[in-house]
């Protein structure tokens, strides 16, 4: 139960900055933890350049006094994984990003770490690739991974920047029919599906929703899809 997670639904709020809304959550987490040095992975945003990416979140970090660096500079991308403290997993296309953690073999290493207490944290794709697989995910299928398997780090489906908004112009299928359609063909997993502005929080073995007063909904199959609070116990999740 050494898992020590912050999983985030999203790293930018309608008219905040980019990490604004949870600057506070990722300061907090770093502190409890004792990091000072985070280990990047840019893989999900590399449409905008590792390079780039690599230095607007470290701008961010550097104001709560944390060194940030991407792992695209290391020759040995599971070394540094190894000796890495912290390891943060930014957000984008969620395909890409899995398809590079299977290429480089830090998949595996990274989980291994987690597993044993290394504090993890990810927003948005780099939240999806700690659940079971990323088949819940938003994003488009740009690449072909070797497989959809991710790292399991909790035993249940994220869904990122859930929303039951259905614009009354919109004749195709909503977030809800499309992860019902998940759990009808997975009937023995279960989806959380987080809003903007909340994210899971794993800390010595209690799972929690974390953030501002935004609810959580939990797709069960043959259940009744429920809504949770942050004040919600939500650790049947882990079983």
């Amino acid at each position: 139960m050494k898992r020590n997670l912050l999983l985030i639904s999203n790293s930018t709020n309608a008219g905040e900055k980019y990490l604004g809304w949870c600057k506070d959550m990722i300061a907090e987490f770093c502190k409890e933890n004792n990091v000072k040095d985070v280990l990047f992975i840019p893989y999900a945003g590399f449409a905008q350049g590792y390079d780039k990416y690599e230095e607007k979140v470290a701008n961010v970090y550097a104001e709560y006094g944390i060194k940030l660096h991407s792992i695209h500079h290391e020759e040995n991308p599971i070394d540094a994984v190894m000796k890495a403290e912290c390891i943060a997993v930014g957000g984008g296309n969620t395909f890409y990003l899995v398809r590079e953690m299977q290429r480089t073999g830090i998949m595996k290493a990274i989980r291994e770490k987690a597993f044993l207490g290394m504090p993890y944290m990810g927003w948005s794709a780099g939240s999806n690739v700690a659940g079971l697989s990323l088949k819940t995910t938003n994003d488009m299928p740009i690449v072909e991974p070797e497989s959809f398997d991710t790292m399991g780090l909790v035993p249940f489906q994220i869904n990122p920047h859930y929303t039951d908004f259905v614009d009354p112009k919109h004749g195709g299928e909503t977030r809800d029919d499309r992860i019902n359609e998940f759990i009808a063909a997975n009937q023995d997993t279960n989806v959380a599906a987080i809003r903007e502005a909340t994210a899971l929080r794993l800390k010595e073995g209690k799972l929690s929703l974390v953030g501002r007063d935004n609810k959580m909904k939990v797709f069960r199959f043959g259940k009744e899809t429920m809504e949770y609070s942050l004040t919600d116990d939500i650790n049947f999740l882990m079983k």
